[in-house]
C-alpha cells in the first residue's frame, strides 16, 4: 500500500490494545486506539480511520451501538472483536454493518490477516466505485453518484439512479422485462411498471424523449444502452 492505512483499535482491555499495537505497528500500519465508544468516536470524527478494530462489550456504550452510529456516516471496514464465540453476537455484528468478527483466541498473526483482508476488498470497492462513465454529453460519477448531462447535474431518484447505472454499466447489454422486474421489484409488477420508471429517467438524460439515443428499447424484448 503507498499510503499508510490508520487501524483504530478499540478495547477497554489494555493489555489487548497494547499487543495489536505492537503487532499493528510492526506491519507499518498507524495505529490510534480508545478505551471506550465516547473516545473512539471522537477520534474518528477528526482522524483519518481506514479499519476500525472494535471490541463489543465495554463499559457504558457497547461495540454495537458504535457501529450502528459510525455506519450512518461511514462505510469504513469494522472488524469486530469478542471474548464470546456464540452466533447470536456474530450475526447482530454482521447484521449491522460489520465485515468480520474475530473471537479474541484468535492468534494476533490471524487478527492483522484479517485486518489486511478487509483493507484489500475496502480498496478494491473504492476504486471501482470511483470511476467515471463518460458518454460524452452524459456522465455517471460512481463515487459520488451524480449524473450530468452536458455539464449540469440531475437528480435522480434513488430507484432512477439504480436503473441508470446498471444500464451504463453494461452498454449494449439487452434487459428483458423479467430480468428488470427481478432486480429491482423481486418480480413484482409488469412492463406498464418499468416504462413509467425509464420513461421519467428518459425525460432526465435523453435530449428528447421521446426519440431516445441511450436508453432504446428493444422491441418485444426489454431495453438497452447505447453508451457510444
Amino acid at each position: 500500500m503507498s499510503e499508510v492505512s490508520t487501524i483504530l483499535v478499540v478495547d477497554d482491555d489494555q493489555s489487548i490494545v497494547e499487543l495489536l499495537r505492537d503487532f499493528l505497528e510492526y506491519e507499518n500500519f498507524h495505529v490510534v486506539t480508545a478505551c471506550d465508544t465516547v473516545q473512539a468516536w471522537a477520534l474518528f470524527e477528526h482522524s483519518s480511520v481506514h479499519c476500525i478494530v472494535l471490541d463489543i462489550m465495554m463499559p457504558g456504550q457497547n461495540g454495537f451501538e458504535l457501529c450502528r452510529r459510525i455506519r450512518a456516516v461511514s462505510n469504513v471496514p469494522i472488524l469486530f472483536l469478542s471474548a464470546r464465540s456464540d452466533d447470536v453476537d456474530k450475526i447482530r455484528g454482521l447484521t449491522l454493518g460489520g465485515d468480520d468478527y474475530i473471537v479474541k483466541t484468535a492468534s494476533p498473526g490471524e487478527i492483522i490477516a484479517r485486518v489486511k483482508a478487509v483493507l484489500r476488498r475496502s480498496t478494491s470497492q473504492q476504486q471501482m466505485d470511483e470511476r467515471i462513465l463518460d458518454f460524452g454529453r452524459l456522465k455517471l460519477n460512481l463515487s459520488t453518484r451524480e449524473v450530468m448531462v452536458e455539464g449540469k447535474n440531475v437528480v435522480l431518484t434513488p430507484r432512477e439512479y439504480e436503473l441508470f447505472r446498471l444500464f451504463a454499466e453494461h452498454p449494449r447489454h439487452v434487459f428483458s422485462y423479467e430480468q428488470i422486474l427481478a432486480k429491482f421489484w423481486d418480480g413484482v409488477g409488469d412492463k406498464h411498471t418499468i416504462r413509467v420508471h425509464l420513461g421519467r429517467l428518459r425525460e432526465k438524460i435523453e435530449s428528447d424523449p421521446n426519440r431516445p439515443q441511450f436508453l432504446v428499447n428493444v422491441w418485444g424484448v426489454g431495453y438497452r444502452f447505447e453508451g457510444g
